[in-house]
């Protein structure tokens, strides 16, 4: 839940700008869909020179593949936006900055809650791998029974984080 409360505190303004910029936000979520495109244990290997091993790097790997769905969903919830209706608040005198917290982002908040719901599910299903540099979690038991062919040890880590999975899903 960390890494995601950091991806909504920065792919949030990540959309908001890509939204108000076509070339800054081409740019930015390309960046973003690139981290995206790394695997997720060759993320993590990249991070332990960096970070050493242990719960920091997979926060940080979760905390950056967070980024793209809650970013490019808010910029497309704010692209969506009818045209009249943003006219209609820039005719009654709203500044740029009301028009965004009273108009545009309560219009887009389906659009931009489908992106951190997406982002919630991806972590909670990639934080397994961070058993792999001795982050822990569920994903633990699920290698320890990998590397000893034992089925009931992989559904002891399994199950909990399909669970955790869909009560993320509940939860929105």
């Amino acid at each position: 839940f960390g890494a995601l409360f950091l991806s909504i505190l920065v792919g949030l303004p990540l959309g908001i700008l890509a939204a108000g910029s076509k070339r800054t936000g081409r740019a930015l979520l390309s960046a973003a869909g690139v981290v995206q495109t790394i695997p997720s244990l060759a993320l993590l290997c990249f991070l332990i020179p960096l970070l050493g091993t242990g719960l920091l790097p997979a926060l940080v790997a979760l905390f950056l593949y967070g980024l793209l769905p809650i970013a490019r969903n808010t910029a497309a919830g704010l692209e969506d936006i009818p045209s009249p209706l943003l006219e209609s608040a820039r005719a009654l005198g709203l500044s740029e900055r009301a028009q965004l917290l009273s108009i545009r982002l309560p219009l887009a908040s389906r659009t931009i809650l489908a992106g951190i719901k997406t982002t919630a599910i991806i972590n909670v299903g990639t934080a397994t791998l961070a058993a792999c540099i001795g982050a822990g979690g569920f994903g633990a038991p699920i290698s320890t029974g990998l590397n000893l062919n034992d089925t009931n040890l992989i559904l002891q880590g399994a199950i909990p984080a399909a669970g955790l999975s869909l009560l993320a899903e509940a939860l929105f």
